[in-house]
């Protein structure tokens, strides 16, 4: 019932954010506007981006460069293991969850799993990875630097830890399945409420924001893995942790007020999908087409127009191949077919 009486009163405001997402949610029909080797691409950009930002805001200092060195097995020597070891962690636990994010379910043994695959490297974390904390901490905010600037506030008992991750876990699941309230407001409940308790001695950070691609992906949110949800929140730092601190400070007092944290969440969730949007609506062609359409489409730009068999001739492309990519062409708007039959041509519109 706790959970519920946060979703009272929500601003008309946040609610015509949430249809503007899920109108996106609609539109993200990826496969039949954007070429799998962009998809590729761009979803390695944003592996390298995500890692740096997400372990940035917990204090390393590692740049999207060096991620990618990192990432490539090229040495860089000037940063500390920790920081290696953390970035590759939150590298490899985030591809899989792009990867398989639909066969992994959610439950308090995929939280542990997580947080023992994000710290899998970092030696000084070996004695309690995977498992909840066993003594008390506290959430500091950290500067550009990467030092403590304070105390945001005290986290749940570590004896009342185990009992409020199920209870808050087994909500969870179940205001996803009697679906009832928004998706998106029971991951940014999940979210605020996880970093309210501090599950764990450390990473707890950086485990909300994997979840958080995890559950909006399971969502139906797909372009999680093509727009950086933690660059955004780096972005925003300053924000991200007023945010926090306005809507934490009054749980368990009677009068929980998530209006702060779920605006925040929300307008972060909404950037993300206007980023995605604009991929759709990208002019740049070898964004949209693969290799062979890039091919068909450079040759009918060096002509003033072509026949599917002259086509087929200068570019080696199979004419079943040449026909397939013309009718994309041509539902993008980007050529148009003059005649019938055998006696059709294509343009450049």
């Amino acid at each position: 019932m706790k959970f519920e009486k946060r979703f009272k009163n929500i601003p008309e405001s946040i609610w015509l954010k949430i249809n503007k997402i899920d109108e996106v949610k609609t539109k993200w029909v990826y496969e039949e506007k954007l070429s799998p080797q962009f998809l590729g691409r761009l979803k390695k950009s944003v592996l390298v981006t995500s890692t740096g930002a997400s372990t940035r805001i917990e204090g390393a200092k590692l740049s999207d460069e060096d991620i990618e060195k990192m990432i490539r097995g090229i040495s860089i020597q000037k940063f500390f293991n920790r920081d290696k070891q953390e970035a590759k962690g939150y590298f490899e636990l985030l591809e899989n969850v792009f990867n398989s994010y639909e066969d992994i379910q959610f439950n308090e043994n995929t939280i542990k799993h997580f947080h023992k695959e994000l710290l899998k490297y970092t030696e000084k974390d070996k004695n309690h990875r995977g498992d909840y904390k066993k003594q008390e901490n506290k959430v500091y905010m950290v500067n550009n630097e990467g030092d403590s600037i304070g105390v945001l506030f005290d986290t749940t008992s570590a004896y009342l830890t185990p009992k409020e991750m199920q209870e808050l876990v087994d909500y969870t699941k179940k205001a996803f399945n009697d679906n009832e309230r928004h998706p998106l407001l029971i991951i940014a409940n999940f979210i605020v409420e996880f970093l309210n308790i501090h599950p764990f001695v450390d990473g707890n950070g950086r485990v909300s924001r994997v979840l958080t691609n995890f559950l909006l992906l399971k969502k139906g949110y797909l372009y999680m893995p093509y727009v950086s949800h933690e660059k955004l929140i780096e972005d925003n730092k300053p924000e991200y942790y007023i945010a926090l601190r306005k809507s934490q400070k009054t749980f368990n007092k009677g009068k929980d007020d998530i209006i702060p944290w779920l605006d925040f969440f929300i307008n972060i969730v909404l950037e993300q999908s206007v980023r995605a949007i604009s991929l759709l609506s990208e002019e740049n062609i070898e964004k949209i087409l693969s290799n062979k359409q890039l091919v068909f489409w450079n040759y009918l730009n060096s002509v003033k127009e072509a026949s599917p068999k002259e086509i087929s001739e200068m570019t080696n492309i199979a004419r079943p191949t040449i026909n397939q990519i013309a009718n994309k062409l041509l539902k993008l708007k980007k050529i148009e077919k003059i005649g019938m039959g055998r006696s059709i041509r294509y343009r450049i519109i």
